[in-house]
C-alpha cells in the first residue's frame, strides 16, 4: 500500500481532448519524489530536443510531493515545470496556497499536459474525472474574475484553482500561474506556456468525505506539528512582517538591490519596507494549507492616487517590494502594492517584471530609448505612475510593452545600442533581489542554477557566517563558518551542501521558510512514506535532481560559457556599506570549476558517466 503518494499521474492530451491515468511504483517516488524531481524526469524523458517553448509538444507538468497535504506546516505547495520561454531550458517554479493539497486529496500526485486545445479550455477535476470545459467566456478575465466565475459555474465555493490571467494568454514570457488568486507559481514563464496551450486554468475538488492522505506513522507528523506550534517564535518575524522583514537589514548591510543593481542601498528604504507596510496598509495575514506560520501578506487601500488595492489579491513580499521599489528608486508603497495586485490579477512574475522595468528605466535615462519609443511614457526613476502604466502595457503587449513582454534579455537585443549591458539576467531569467557583492556564493548559485537566476535553490551566505552545524551534518568536511563575501573552494562546499538539500526540499515541495532541521525533515519524510531514508540519501536525491536538470539544459544547448553573471556584478559599488568591496571575475570562474568538480561534472559542466551511474540515472546520458 502506498503511503504519502497515490501512485497516479493524470496524463492530459489537449489536442485530442483525452486523459488517462499513468501509475508509478514506490521505487519511482523514492528516486524522484515529486515537485522538481518529477519535472526533471518528465522533461528529460518527453521534451523533444530543441523545440520552441510554445510548441504544443512542450509538456506542462504540475507535481505535488509525498508530503503535500499532510497536516503540518510548510507542505501546502505544488511544483510546476516545462521548457521555459525565458531561458529555453529547464523550467520550474513552486507556489503555495491550497491547490496542491487539493490535487493530492483528489487522488493525484501530478498532471502532465501536452498538446494545444483548439479553443480556450479549462480542466475540471472532480470525482476521478477530468472534464474539458469551454473557457471562451473566461478568456481575457483576471484571475479573480475567473475564480469567481468558476465557483458560480461549478456551483462550488470550495474548488481550488490554478489559473492564468491576460499576461499568460498573451504569452508574456514571464507570465505566472496563480493559485487561489494570490499565490504565485511565478518564475520561468510557465503561465505563458499554459497560455500557449489555450489552457485558462485547472479547477480541482476532492470528493466530499474522501481524499484522506494515507500516512505510514501519523504520530511522526503529529510530533512535528506540535513542535512547530511550540516554536512559533522561530518564525515570529516572518509572521509579523513576512519576507519583507529582511529589507531593512539588507539596506543597512549594503545588499539591497537598488537602481538596477548599480547600488546596494536605497535611502528611502524605510518608506517601503515590511515594518512600514505592517504599520500602514497591512490588514491581516493569510496562510497556506495547514500552516501555522501565517506569513502571507494581505493589504488593502480603499482610495489613493493609484486607485484602490483589493485585499483578495494578497500583498507584496520582499522580492516585490525591492523589484518595484529600490530597483526603480520608487518610494511609493501604495504604488508597489498596486503593482503587486495587478501582477496577481494578470498573472505575472513580480521579480522579472520589476527588473525588466528597471532595465527600461536605465535605458531611458541613458538615452537609448525616448518617449517616441515608449508611447509617451516618462520611464524615469521614481515615476510610480509610469511604472504602473508599463505593467498594463506589458500585460497587453501594447506598444513598447510588447518589447518588454519579451523579458529584459530579449528586449535588450531589440533595443540594441549596447542595451545588453543593462539587462540583469542569467540565461534570460531576471535576477532576484539578493546581491552577490554581499553574498558571494549566491552569485555562483545564480550562474549554475538550472532555471536561470534563482534565489530559492541556492545559498544565502549570511546565514552561515556564525553556525554551520546544519551543513556539517550534510558534509562533515565543513567545519567552520566563512565570511559572506568568501568564494573559496571551501565556500563552494557550502553551496553544494545547501543547493542539493534545497533540490530535495523542492522535490518534496516543502516551503523553504520553515525552520526544520535536517533530522526533522528526514523523520517526517520517513513517517509519511514508511521509508528508512537518511540525510545522505535525501542529499543524494537532491544531487540527482540537480544533475537531471543539468542534463535537460545541456541537451537544449546550454554550456559552461553561460554559467556566469552580468558584468555589472564584477564591479565594486562606489558608495554605501560595501563601497570598494570587490567580487573578482577570476575568483568567480575558479569557484564555478570547483562546483563542477564537487558535483561530479567535468570541466565543461557535463555530468560524467561515473556520476550518472552513482546517482542511478545512467539512462539520462542516453536522452
Amino acid at each position: 500500500m502506498p503511503y504519502g503518494y497515490t501512485g497516479k499521474i493524470l496524463r492530459v492530451d489537449l489536442t485530442n481532448r483525452k486523459s488517462e491515468i499513468e501509475t508509478h511504483d514506490d521505487a519511482f517516488y523514492r528516486t524522484y519524489l515529486g515537485g522538481r524531481g518529477m519535472v526533471a524526469y518528465y522533461l528529460l524523458k518527453e521534451l523533444p530536443r530543441g523545440i520552441d517553448a510554445f510548441d504544443p509538444r512542450n509538456p506542462l507538468i504540475f507535481a505535488a510531493g509525498p508530503l503535500t497535504g499532510a497536516a503540518f506546516s510548510g507542505q501546502g505547495r505544488n511544483g510546476a515545470g516545462a521548457k521555459s520561454p525565458l531561458t529555453n531550458g529547464f523550467g520550474n517554479a513552486e507556489g503555495g496556497g491550497y491547490w496542491g493539497a487539493e490535487l493530492k486529496r483528489a487522488g493525484l500526485d501530478g498532471i502532465v499536459i501536452t498538446g494545444r486545445a483548439d479553443k480556450a479550455t479549462y480542466l475540471w477535476l472532480h470525482d476521478d474525472q477530468c472534464e474539458f470545459r469551454d473557457a471562451a467566456h473566461l478568456w481575457g478575465k483576471s484571475t479573480g474574475e475567473t475564480e469567481d466565475a468558476l465557483r458560480a459555474e461549478l456551483n462550488d465555493r470550495l474548488i481550488r484553482t490554478a489559473l492564468i490571467g491576460p499576461a499568460g494568454e498573451n504569452r508574456v514570457r514571464f507570465a505566472a500561474i496563480v493559485n487561489d488568486r494570490s499565490h504565485f507559481v511565478g518564475r520561468n514563464g510557465l503561465g505563458a506556456v499554459m497560455g500557449s496551450k489555450n489552457l485558462k486554468g485547472i479547477a480541482v475538488r476532492a470528493p466530499a468525505g474522501k481524499g484522506k492522505m494515507e500516512i505510514f506513522a501519523p504520530q511522526g507528523v503529529q510530533a512535528l506539528s506540535k513542535w512547530m506550534g511550540a516554536n512559533l517564535q522561530e518564525v515570529a518575524r516572518l509572521h509579523e512582517h513576512g519576507t519583507a522583514g529582511i529589507m531593512r537589514g539588507l539596506h543597512r548591510s549594503g545588499g539591497l538591490p537598488s537602481y538596477n543593481f548599480t547600488q546596494g542601498h536605497f535611502d528611502a528604504e524605510e518608506k517601503i519596507d515590511g515594518q512600514t507596510m505592517t504599520a500602514t496598509i497591512l490588514t491581516k495575514r493569510e496562510t497556506c494549507f495547514a500552516c501555522a506560520v501565517r506569513c502571507k501578506r494581505v493589504v488593502e487601500v480603499k482610495e489613493s492616487a493609484h486607485g484602490s488595492v483589493d485585499p483578495l489579491y494578497g500583498g507584496p513580499e520582499y522580492e516585490t517590494l525591492a523589484a518595484f521599489g529600490s530597483m526603480q528608486a520608487n518610494d511609493d508603497l501604495i504604488a508597489i502594492a498596486k503593482a503587486n495586485e495587478l501582477c496577481a490579477m494578470y498573472g505575472m512574475d513580480t521579480i522579472s517584471l520589476g527588473v525588466t522595468i528597471a532595465f527600461a528605466i536605465e535605458c531611458f535615462e541613458r538615452g537609448l530609448i525616448t518617449t517616441q519609443d515608449t508611447d509617451g511614457i516618462e520611464l524615469k526613476r521614481g515615476n510610480a505612475r509610469a511604472m504602473l502604466q508599463m505593467v498594463e502595457a506589458i500585460t497587453r503587449r501594447k506598444g513598447f510593452g510588447n518589447v518588454l513582454a519579451e523579458g529584459a534579455a530579449r528586449a535588450a537585443q531589440q533595443i540594441g545600442k549596447g542595451a545588453e549591458e543593462f539587462a540583469m539576467h542569467v540565461r534570460g531569467q531576471e535576477m532576484p533581489m539578493h546581491e552577490p557583492r554581499l553574498k558571494a556564493a549566491i552569485g555562483l548559485g545564480y550562474a549554475i542554477s538550472p532555471t536561470g537566476a534563482d534565489h530559492n535553490h541556492n545559498i544565502h551566505d549570511t546565514v552561515y557566517t556564525k553556525d554551520v552545524s546544519d551543513l556539517t551534518e550534510r558534509d562533515p568536511s565543513i567545519t567552520a563558518p566563512l565570511p559572506a563575501n568568501n568564494l573559496s573552494a571551501d565556500k563552494v562546499k557550502f553551496l553544494v551542501a545547501e543547493s542539493n538539500w534545497t533540490h530535495f526540499w523542492d522535490s518534496a515541495v516543502m516551503c523553504i521558510f520553515l525552520p526544520y532541521e535536517n533530522k526533522q525533515m528526514v523523520d517526517v519524510m520517513n513517517s509519511v512514506t514508511g521509508w528508512d531514508g537518511t540525510i545522505q540519501e535525501y542529499l543524494r536525491l537532491g544531487a540527482r535532481v540537480a544533475t537531471l536538470a543539468r542534463m535537460v539544459n545541456l541537451r537544449e544547448g546550454w554550456n559552461a560559457m553561460g554559467d556566469t553573471l552580468p558584468k555589472r556584478f564584477f564591479e565594486a559599488f562606489d558608495s554605501g556599506p560595501l563601497a570598494g568591496q570587490e567580487y573578482p571575475e577570476d575568483r568567480f570562474h575558479a569557484a564555478a570549476q570547483a562546483y563542477y568538480r564537487q558535483m561530479g561534472w567535468d570541466e565543461n559542466g557535463v555530468p560524467t558517466r561515473e556520476k550518472l551511474k552513482e546517482l542511478g540515472i545512467e539512462w539520462a546520458g542516453k536522452q
